[in-house]
């Protein structure tokens, strides 16, 4: 993975703040192996290896007796859904990615060691393990066991293979731990891109589809899948700009939600990665343009003034989460790098790093930056 060879030049370049990542990397060192086994789901279909979750805006029937099959309320989430995977998800990836950038910066071996440790106990380890799938994500009781919609609850892991990478000649990590973790990847990939919930989600004409295809991107990368990086390249191309953004630079599939503030922010901060993790010497995505002029430079252009001054945003506020944003998400720092946009990276500088609205880091998808550039 090209992307990570300069990493550790980066530690010089002011972009990154030394004690917020050491402070992270600090607590990343208490944390508890964390397992997809630790918790289980009663109303899965599947076993104690398979990932679950329940779509957020579903919610107990309330004109039948069992509260089956539940009904959809968009925007409102769902404060009973059953959330322990995606929280031992979400706090995998963050410990790991604390630690790998912790290693990046100082080289402590202490940091790749308890890294590694977590990363065999949540991928590996027989007994713990979490099945390279999601078959019963997003599900709703009483509708659906599982739904391809659901694929976007492991975009999470994106920040992973990079965390890997960046503390692969460590001591802790061996060629054998290695090779399996790219396996996993390799598999979770596989099954995302050939199963009918995964096609489904590809398909999607929203931010899933954009979540779908960062995703396949960053593990395209990990495992030297040239054949599905270039698909997505030419996905980018071909439908997620003409299908998604408008002539202005917005994307109106999501300022037609009820969130359409936080969703822009969200959809144009994956936009920005899939720019950022596909561009190549031949192929620089960042300068590419349709022919009416929309690129990711226009969408740049339409947010950036309402990240700056949320008062003048011209839509409805959010319905929820809305005073959690913005926050210092990753689209600002990747685009002010590659497109020389100095006051983008101000921005991302001075935005906060650690929001407490559990809805607002659950649609972050990176949380160490420093892996990615």
């Amino acid at each position: 993975m090209g992307l990570l060879t300069s990493n550790r030049n980066n530690q010089q370049s002011g972009l990154f703040d030394r004690n917020w990542i050491l402070a992270k990397a600090d607590a990343s060192l208490k944390a508890n192996p964390i397992h997809i086994t630790d918790a289980v789901a009663p109303l899965s279909e599947g076993g104690s290896h398979d990932f679950y979750s329940n779509g957020d805006y579903w919610w107990p029937n309330p004109n039948t007796p069992n509260g089956l099959p539940y009904v959809r309320r968009d925007g409102e989430t769902n404060p009973q859904n059953f959330e322990a995977h995606r929280l031992f998800l979400r706090s995998l990836r963050s410990s790991v990615a604390n630690l790998a950038a912790g290693y990046i910066i100082t080289g402590n071996e202490s940091y790749a060691d308890k890294a590694v440790l977590l990363l065999r106990e949540f991928f590996l380890n027989d007994s713990t393990k979490m099945n390279p799938h999601l078959l019963y994500a997003q599900a709703i009781p009483g509708v659906s066991p599982g739904r391809g919609i659901g694929i976007i609850d492991t975009l999470h892991l994106i920040d992973v293979p990079f965390a890997i990478e960046a503390i692969k000649n460590s001591r802790a990590m061996t060629e054998e731990v290695y090779s399996q973790l790219k396996q996993w990847f390799a598999d979770y990939l596989n099954w995302m891109s050939t199963h009918p919930n995964g096609i489904d989600e590809m398909n999607a004409g929203n931010n899933h589809a954009v979540c779908w295809y960062v995703q396949a991107a960053a593990f395209a990368l990990f495992t030297a899948n040239s054949e599905m990086l270039q698909y997505c390249r030419q996905q980018f191309k071909e439908v997620l700009l003409p299908k998604q953004m408008a002539a202005d630079g917005s994307f109106p599939r999501e300022l037609g939600r009820t969130k359409p503030y936080g969703y822009s922010i969200f959809v144009l901060d994956n936009m920005v990665t899939l720019c950022h993790l596909l561009t190549t010497p031949e192929e620089n995505l960042w300068e590419f343009r349709l022919l009416d002029g929309r690129g990711i430079r226009l969408g740049l252009e339409y947010l950036y003034p309402y990240v700056v001054d949320k008062e003048a945003w011209p839509y409805p506020p959010d319905v929820e989460h809305f005073e959690g944003w913005p926050v210092r998400a990753s689209f600002l720092l990747f685009a002010g790098l590659a497109l020389s946009k100095e006051e983008y990276i101000q921005l991302w500088k001075r935005l906060d790093p650690d929001p407490t609205d559990q809805e607002v880091r659950r649609n972050l998808a990176i949380r160490q930056p420093i892996l990615f550039v």
